[in-house]
């Protein structure tokens, strides 16, 4: 029992501490991680973009594997929007902070709507891929015209 209690101890503060470890070094280095991932995230949804507009063949391994990169992708950027981030090399608005529920929600729906393109895209159905894929893409021009500056 004795060596029980510091385990948990133990246990309990490195857990609390996790988060703490999960932080960015510079606010800089947060806005490098959410660009990049951004990036990514808009080269292989550009991709399915291009089998539904007709400028690429529809290839439907190409649209599943794009849009499950897509898909993983849509959860990453959100932890490099952390305190200090609204300056810089970003295009990022203030209202970001100011309004963190809201983005919240337009991230959370973002991410519902990449979920429902890739499991379109598993099937195989250009037409199915076609209307996810304008469905997503309408959450992400609502944030962008939002919270973004051009």
């Amino acid at each position: 029992m004795k060596l029980f209690a510091p385990l948990a101890l133990a246990l309990a503060a490195s857990t609390l501490s996790a988060p703490a470890l999960a932080q960015f070094q510079k606010a800089e280095d947060a806005v490098k991680y959410r660009k990049a991932a951004f990036t990514v995230m808009g080269n292989h949804f550009g991709r399915i973009g291009a089998m539904t507009s007709g400028k690429a063949p529809f290839d439907a391994k190409v649209a599943a594997d794009n849009a499950a990169l897509v898909e993983t992708m849509s959860k990453l950027p959100w932890a490099g929007f952390v305190a200090g981030t609204d300056k810089g090399d970003t295009r990022a608005l203030s209202e970001i902070w100011t309004e963190q529920a809201k983005f919240k929600e337009g991230a959370d729906k973002m991410q519902s709507e990449v979920a429902k393109l890739a499991a379109a895209a598993k099937t195989g159905n250009l037409e199915a891929v076609k209307t996810a894929f304008g469905a997503a893409g309408q959450t992400c021009k609502a944030c962008h015209d939002t919270y973004r500056k051009d």
